[in-house]
């Protein structure tokens, strides 16, 4: 919210004319409305008024809600997590099942078809991780609370954060056994 609304709400609720407020502040009555109009902006002695005058916080006056502004996730945000989470769920599952029929068929070809797939996967891969940092969401509660635009509390963010190292120790054991499945299924094929 931008400081000319709050103050306006503010006023309204405490059912307080512009006239009214501007003698409690010390200011005009066109100061107040340009202040409520975003023409001009309170200096600090004003806002420490305000405050005073509103019961607020100097802190809340100015942020608005901070609990409501937090909370607040885009939805073109989600949406875009979304599609790079799909397109990698389907490179991902194309790498996995393509390397033994295009080698098969396709031989040499085959296998740079697979190596590009591969590339374009780490790549998207790699998008997906930006976005997991950019919105601070590691663990899959995490990942689905972002999905319906929400965030957790403190405490459920407090565990959530306690299981990352197990689970980075996890998914680079399942990476390593994955990797070393496709070694060997290269090295049936390549035989």
């Amino acid at each position: 919210m931008e400081l000319g609304k709050q103050i306006r709400k503010y006023r309204n609720e405490l059912s307080l004319s512009q006239d009214e407020l501007a003698e409690r502040v010390y200011v005009s009555r066109q100061t107040i409305t340009n202040w409520e109009n975003d023409k001009s902006y309170p200096d600090v002695h004003s806002l420490v008024l305000l405050s005073e005058v509103f019961g607020s916080s100097i802190d809340k006056l100015i942020k608005g809600d901070v609990e409501i502004m937090k909370e607040e996730i885009s939805k073109e945000d989600r949406q875009k997590f979304a599609r790079i989470g799909k397109l990698y769920n389907i490179l991902f599952s194309l790498m996995i099942i393509s390397p033994i029929p295009l080698i098969h068929f396709l031989k040499f070809a085959g296998m740079i078809i697979w190596l590009l797939v591969v590339a374009v996967t780490i790549n998207v891969a790699c998008m997906v991780e930006k976005q997991k940092k950019m919105f601070n969401i590691r663990t899959y509660k995490e990942i689905l609370a972002f999905m319906e635009g929400k965030r957790l509390d403190e405490i459920a963010r407090a565990r959530e954060e306690g299981k990352r190292p197990y689970q980075q120790a996890a998914l680079a054991l399942g990476f390593g056994v994955l990797a070393l499945a496709i070694e060997l299924l290269f090295m049936i094929i390549l035989k």
